[in-house]
């Protein structure tokens, strides 16, 4: 899908048929057709437009006879078979050509659906420069947001698993530990490309372009320490729950254990009286009272003895 936009001096953003000068033209899961037309319509490299499109592609920045290319890991959030959250990174390409800019996706996403929509203020295509910071700063924003919510989950699957025996919430965690893991080495790569950014001559920035690619920066190292602290936290208690869940498991074994071992002693009791021998009490008028009455004060003696020794 390609579509192109240009905003008016007021940054009140129209979809447009043709290529301008200024314009935004943004792809998400391009033909062969699409890349190939637009390659040869503004001169550009046909690797900067494919690159983007790898699910493995790392970030970097390239530059190729004033065209630049910046490749970063954006976070994205979907529901699996099972209706359970998962997170995950897809690369995101970023182009300035000298006339318009151009951004590359495998997937639609809130990030750019926020600037389709026209959600943000100060937001003009034709500012090229301006136009990619608060993408990278939406784009950090955004792994903050994802990040409190897996921390979320976290808990809620923590109160779960505390009465839980089955290995459910465990694969939960399991998710959540993972998409940490790619939260953590996106976010790292791409923390090494804005640093690149500010260091280098990439891009022509202002005073408040530099202000906000510093803010970036800041978003970035906030949010990579958030994902090793929620990483920390979930590989320990995944060990320490498998543990709670094999004790559960136990503790129901002993519960049951208990409980036949309790249910035995009337039929034990029954089995002795009704063999076909000699036994005391057998002429009595009430041996069966007897007989129910035994049955009673031992399994209570035995109840108590196990509720005293914290079987159940």
């Amino acid at each position: 899908m390609l579509k192109i936009y240009l905003s008016d001096e007021l940054g009140v953003l129209e979809e447009k048929n043709e290529i301008t000068r200024g314009c935004w033209v943004n792809l998400i899961s391009p033909t062969e057709e699409e890349i190939i037309k637009l390659s040869n319509e503004l001169d550009l490299p046909i690797e900067f437009l494919k690159d983007p499109l790898d699910e493995e592609e790392r970030s970097r920045i390239e530059k190729d006879e004033g065209n630049i290319l910046i490749i970063v890991n954006i976070p994205l959030a979907s529901m699996d078979e099972h209706n359970n959250m998962i997170y995950d990174t897809i690369p995101l390409g970023i182009i300035f050509t000298k006339g318009c800019f151009i951004t590359v996706c495998l997937k639609d996403n809130p990030i750019l659906q926020s600037f389709t929509k026209n959600k943000l203020k100060n937001f003009f295509t034709y500012k090229k420069t301006r136009f990619s910071l608060q993408i990278l700063y939406f784009m950090a924003t955004s792994y903050l947001k994802y990040l409190k919510q897996i921390s979320k989950l976290s808990d809620t699957i923590e109160k779960q698993l505390h009465e839980s025996m089955k290995n459910k919430e465990l694969f939960s965690l399991l998710n959540l530990e993972k998409s940490l893991v790619y939260f953590t080495t996106s976010l790292k790569s791409n923390n090494y490309v804005m640093q690149k950014i500010l260091r280098g001559n990439y891009l022509k920035m202002y005073e408040d372009d530099q202000e906000l690619l510093e803010d970036v920066i800041i978003e970035h190292q906030q949010a990579i320490e958030m994902a090793d602290t929620y990483t920390n936290i979930l590989s320990s208690m995944m060990d320490a729950f498998a543990s709670v869940i094999s004790n559960n498991v136990n503790n129901v074994m002993k519960l049951l254990t208990s409980i036949t071992i309790i249910m035995a002693i009337p039929t034990m009791v029954a089995s002795f009286y009704g063999m076909n021998v000699a036994i005391p009490f057998q002429n009595y008028q009430h041996s069966f009272l007897f007989a129910i009455i035994l049955s009673f004060v031992l399994s209570s003696v035995t109840a108590v003895i196990f509720w005293k020794k914290k079987f159940f």
